[in-house]
């Protein structure tokens, strides 16, 4: 048998346009080709069990091996095989048909995200790193003849007969000069590694050594000889893959080692086992985050019949949920040509919902079940629970129940719960309830002092996403309003319309404005002299909470009307009228004293919010020296 032809196509250049366009990395070609391996094991395992083969199925690992003299690839499966019939069908005629209409489709546009839907075209991918590819072949059928396939990148193949004895396909890659960095065996290792790890037919890539016993030495120690044993890259059952009844929780987390082996053990993960309305299996875990939790992101891997396709999987999993880490595999996520990239259908839409709403049931069964166990747990998954509030709102109205709020003492409420605690004493004159919150209990300190001199209660609000989430509390929640403990002096945070008396006259309040104004020297800060309690600070210098929150959001990533970074502080300095140190202000002999003590508390109020630094610090430091010593 020989034969030569022309592939029916309409393009005459059509492998450049599959190399340039059809696959941005070149290395998914030994995903492709394993890939197909696989398949036609699993066909002729499948005709095994309906009793349509008879013969013996015996080993069914899938080999692949690198011949760096020849310069060659060969991927070897001992699945159904092809005729030569059947190779002009699969290979000439179907793949081509979809690799023509790519190209007929897309070739103007360079966009090679686009769907096509033929899969045969993966067998294609091998002429981006072979300027020739051969099929040996031995169909599973009796009396099949074994059948070569040969094609150097052109449009023209041979077909003839081949000497191949035993059932399946060997494809051969003759490597192309340009990637000679495929004949290295710790680069096809690599890629193996990636993408073949769970396939679900043993892959073996030659040999490995092992250390094995081998006796005692005269002295008794143990002694140690090197074999060779088969490097069986993959494992061919996955945990995902399993019953979620018939494992244990040791067997979840040797598997996050192995996916993760340098990241700390997960808090607690969600076993995803759907196969309707769609198919979808896999584990989620929930890692414990660190702070800057962009570096999180892309830790989940998308699957499709154990063969890894990406770790970008931000249409298949919500925004907020990107941070989890594990394993998802789906076949019916529908994928451009190349697999590299999702596309976007009412799959996709029903998986992401259901990813949610399991996610939100798990969280809320640890809420009720285990409370303490939760609140144990909230620094770590917190931010994902803040996230998906702020972010979706179906998981929103589940997550209301357990989404907690800590106070500066430790205790944790859910925000009806923290309404309830603190509505008495913190309800406004406009009968709205304020909740106080720190972002920092060091710098802010004293503020929060002065708040537990009214015994008013303070959240610890530090989180990555809190600044949003503040946004959002005062959104969802009717008759809520968030403060920052430092925006205000106390008695306008919460403002319940309790006139306090000045002791300085009209003529004095305006005698010590004058002098700070002087003392500050910028015409920006806003200067007040208003009565408060005789212990509360001489000076209180606040940034106004909507000014300060944008501010906050810009420095988390959210942006803002303007770029609040760049414009001046506009401070707000509000001085006690009543405090002994405004009076020695009043009564000083001098302007120039009066100026000197309306800098140094204007300074004691810079330094408590650790604004105090360089020169400043330095003559501070300095005049009180100076005053201590006069």
């Amino acid at each position: 048998m020989q034969e030569k032809g022309t592939i029916s196509i309409h393009t005459e250049n059509i492998f450049p346009i599959i190399k340039k366009f059809l696959y941005s990395d070149h290395e998914i070609f030994l995903r492709e080709l394993t890939s197909n391996a696989v398949d036609a094991t699993q066909k002729i395992k499948r005709l095994a069990s309906l009793g349509e083969y008879k013969g013996e199925l015996g080993d069914l690992t899938i080999d692949v091996s690198v011949d760096k003299k020849k310069k060659t690839i060969t991927i070897s499966d001992k699945g159904i095989g092809m005729t030569a019939d059947e190779i002009k069908k699969y290979i000439n005629q179907i793949a081509f048909s979809g690799a023509t209409e790519f190209v007929e489709k897309y070739k103007d546009k360079g966009d090679e995200q686009q769907i096509i839907g033929h899969f045969g075209l993966g067998f294609y991918s091998a002429f981006m790193v072979a300027k020739q590819v051969e099929i040996q072949t031995l169909s599973y059928q009796e009396g099949a003849e074994p059948a070569a396939w040969l094609c150097d990148g052109n449009t023209e193949f041979e077909i003839k007969t081949s000497k191949k004895k035993e059932r399946g396909t060997d494809i051969i890659l003759h490597i192309a000069d340009d990637s000679e960095e495929f004949l290295e065996e710790h680069r096809i290792q690599g890629i193996l590694d990636k993408y073949s790890k769970f396939l679900p037919v043993p892959i073996r890539f030659g040999q490995k050594d092992r250390q094995v016993e081998d006796g005692e030495d005269k002295d008794g120690k143990k002694k140690w000889k090197t074999v060779k044993e088969d490097n069986i890259i993959n494992n061919p059952e996955p945990l995902w893959a399993k019953s979620p009844s018939e494992l244990k929780d040791e067997d979840y987390l040797e598997f996050y080692k192995e996916l993760y082996p340098f990241s700390e053990e997960p808090l607690f993960w969600i076993h995803l086992n759907v196969d309707y309305p769609f198919n979808l299996t896999g584990i989620l875990y929930f890692p414990k985050l660190k702070k800057d939790f962009e570096v999180q992101r892309n830790k989940i891997q998308l699957y499709s019949r154990q063969v890894f396709i990406t770790d970008e999987v931000k249409d298949i999993v919500p925004d907020f949920l990107q941070l989890l880490h594990g394993v998802i595999d789906s076949p019916d996520i529908p994928l451009n040509v190349s697999r590299s990239y999702l596309q976007s259908d009412s799959n996709v839409k029903k998986i992401n919902g259901y990813i949610t709403k399991k996610v939100a049931d798990k969280l809320g069964d640890l809420f009720k079940k285990d409370r303490p166990s939760y609140e144990q747990k909230w620094s770590d998954i917190g931010v994902f629970v803040k996230y998906g509030m702020i972010s979706e709102e179906k998981f929103e109205e589940k997550a209301k129940d357990f989404t907690l709020v800590k106070n500066v003492e430790g205790k944790f409420f859910n925000i009806e719960e923290y309404k309830t605690e603190v509505a008495t004493n913190q309800t406004n004159k406009d009968k709205s309830v304020v909740f106080l919150y720190t972002t920092d209990e060091e710098k802010q300190h004293s503020y929060l002092e002065t708040a537990k001199k009214r015994s008013y209660d303070v959240l610890v609000l530090d989180g990555p996403v809190d600044s949003h989430f503040i946004n959002h509390v005062e959104q969802k929640y009717e008759g809520v309003t968030l403060k920052r403990v430092d925006a205000d002096v106390i008695d306008k945070l919460i403002d319940k319309d309790e006139k306090k008396e000045s002791v300085l006259s009209d003529a004095e309040k305006e005698k010590v404005s004058a002098a700070f104004k002087k003392a500050i020297g910028d015409d920006k800060n806003n200067v007040t002299v208003e009565p408060m309690a005789t212990d509360d600070m001489p000076v209180t210098i606040t940034l106004p909470e909507f000014i300060r929150r944008m501010r906050d959001m810009q420095a988390q990533g959210g942006g803002g009307p303007m770029m609040f970074g760049e414009m001046p502080l506009n401070l707000a300095v509000s001085v006690n009228a009543n405090h002994a140190f405004t009076r020695k202000i009043v009564e000083a002999e001098s302007e120039e004293d009066q100026i000197a003590l309306a800098k140094q508390a204007y300074d004691w109020a810079l330094l408590s919010q650790g604004m105090l630094s360089g020169k400043n610090l330095t003559n501070f430091i300095n005049r009180s020296v100076e005053l201590a010593v006069k």
